[in-house]
């Protein structure tokens, strides 16, 4: 029996984000797939000088669970680098950049309260 609340990412299609690049995502938990309302799991892959452009996600916190690679990331004037079990917060409406600095891609999980989805009025570039 398949179960309408299990995710196996290879069952789930990639997509790039707009704002990233060399990014490919899998929207594991969604209120397309399993009917989330209130947050959206990601699960990434970011090339080796990839990554997020600054942006900022108005009302919306995120949150990034790196599991391989390391990465460089700032935050509201705030910068540190990530290595695999670090998670990294950005707040509501906080401009941030993500970007692998591993020669292997990162992975990581990345979590949107509330769901993101990749609606241009959820998010903010720099003016």
């Amino acid at each position: 029996m398949v179960s309408k609340y299990l995710i196996r990412a290879a069952d789930v299609p990639a997509y790039s984000p707009a704002n990233h690049t060399g990014t490919f995502n899998r929207r594991l938990v969604s209120s397309a797939n399993v009917g989330a309302q209130h947050m959206e799991v990601v699960l990434g892959e970011i090339a080796k000088g990839g990554g997020a452009l600054p942006h900022a996600h108005p009302g919306m916190e995120q949150a990034c669970y790196l599991l391989e690679g390391t990465a460089h990331v700032e935050v509201e004037g705030e910068s540190f680098e990530m290595v695999p079990g670090d998670t990294c917060f950005f707040p509501a409406d906080a401009m941030h950049i993500f970007q692998t600095t591993s020669d292997t891609p990162a992975k990581l999980l990345v979590i949107y309260s509330p769901p993101y989805g990749e609606n241009p009025a959820r998010v903010r570039r720099p003016e």
